[in-house]
C-alpha cells in the first residue's frame, strides 16, 4: 500500500508578493473606502486591514487623508513606467490626452473607492485645498511625461489649470460605466482644448504687458539701491562728522 501524497508545501516562490508597507495602507484604506463610508474609517480600521501596527502606520501616514494622497503616488508610478515613446512626434495635445487616458486606466482599480471618497468629499474646502496641493505635484509630472514645460508664471498656470481639468473629467469618468469611456473621452478632449485656448489668451497678455513688467522691474530695483545706500550712510559714523 502507497502512501498517499499530502498537500504540496508552500515554497518561497510559490507565495504571494510582500507589498510595501506604504502601499499595502493604500490598498487597505481602497478596500475599506469601497465597502463603507468614508467617514466610518478610522485609522485603527487602515492599520488592521493592512496587517500593521499603529505604531507602523503612524511611522508611514500622519493621518487617513495622507494615505489617500499616497495613491496619488501609485497612480504617479505606474503612468510614468508606461512607454510613450510612440507619440513622441504627436501634437502636444495628442501626448496630453494619452498621459491622462493612461492615468484614468491606472485609477480605475480603486474606481468604487474613489466614487465613494469624492462623493464624501464635497463641499470640505479643507480636503479639496490638501489634495490640490497632492495633484499638483502628480501633474507636474504628468505634464513632464506628456513634454509639457511647467516652469515660470504660465508654466505654474498651466499646472493649476490641468489640475482643474482633470478633476471636472474625473467627474465624468467616475460617473461613466461604458467599457469604452466614450463619455470621458469627450470631456477630456473638451478640456484640453479649452485650455489650449486659455492658454494662448494668456500668452498674448503676457506678450503685451512685457513692457510694463519691465518698467516696474526696473523702478523697483532701483528703490531697494537708494533705501541701502540711505540706510549706510546713517549707519555709518564718519558720515556725522
Amino acid at each position: 500500500m502507497t502512501d498517499s501524497p499530502g498537500p504540496a508545501k508552500r515554497t518561497k516562490k510559490d507565495a504571494p508578493p510582500v507589498q510595501p508597507p506604504r502601499e499595502a495602507a493604500v490598498e487597505a484604506l481602497m478596500r475599506l473606502a469601497a465597502e463603507q463610508p468614508w467617514n466610518d474609517i478610522e485609522v485603527g480600521d487602515i492599520a488592521r486591514e493592512a496587517g500593521l501596527s499603529l505604531a507602523e502606520l503612524r511611522d508611514l501616514f500622519p493621518s487617513k487623508g495622507a494615505v489617500l494622497g499616497g495613491l496619488a503616488r501609485i497612480i504617479d508610478r505606474k503612468v510614468l513606467e508606461g512607454d510613450g515613446s510612440d507619440l513622441a512626434e504627436e501634437p502636444t495635445r495628442e501626448r496630453l490626452f494619452d498621459v491622462l487616458m493612461r492615468r484614468l486606466d491606472a485609477m480605475t482599480p480603486y474606481k468604487a473607492a474613489l466614487r465613494r471618497v469624492s462623493f464624501a468629499l464635497r463641499g470640505d474646502p479643507l480636503a479639496a485645498l490638501a489634495l490640490n496641493g497632492v495633484a499638483l505635484n502628480s501633474h507636474r509630472y504628468m505634464l513632464a511625461a506628456a513634454g509639457i514645460d511647467t516652469e515660470g508664471p504660465l508654466g505654474r498656470l498651466k499646472l493649476q489649470g490641468v489640475v482643474i481639468a482633470f478633476a471636472r473629467v474625473v467627474e465624468t469618468w467616475l460617473e461613466d460605466d461604458d467599457p469604452a469611456l466614450a463619455r470621458t473621452m469627450a470631456r477630456l478632449d473638451k478640456e484640453i482644448r479649452k485650455g489650449e485656448r486659455f492658454m494662448e489668451r494668456a500668452d498674448d497678455v503676457r506678450r503685451l504687458t512685457a513692457p510694463l513688467r519691465a518698467i516696474g522691474r526696473s523702478i523697483l530695483d532701483r528703490r531697494p539701491r537708494s533705501r541701502d545706500r540711505r540706510d549706510e550712510d546713517e549707519g555709518d559714523p564718519a558720515s556725522a562728522v
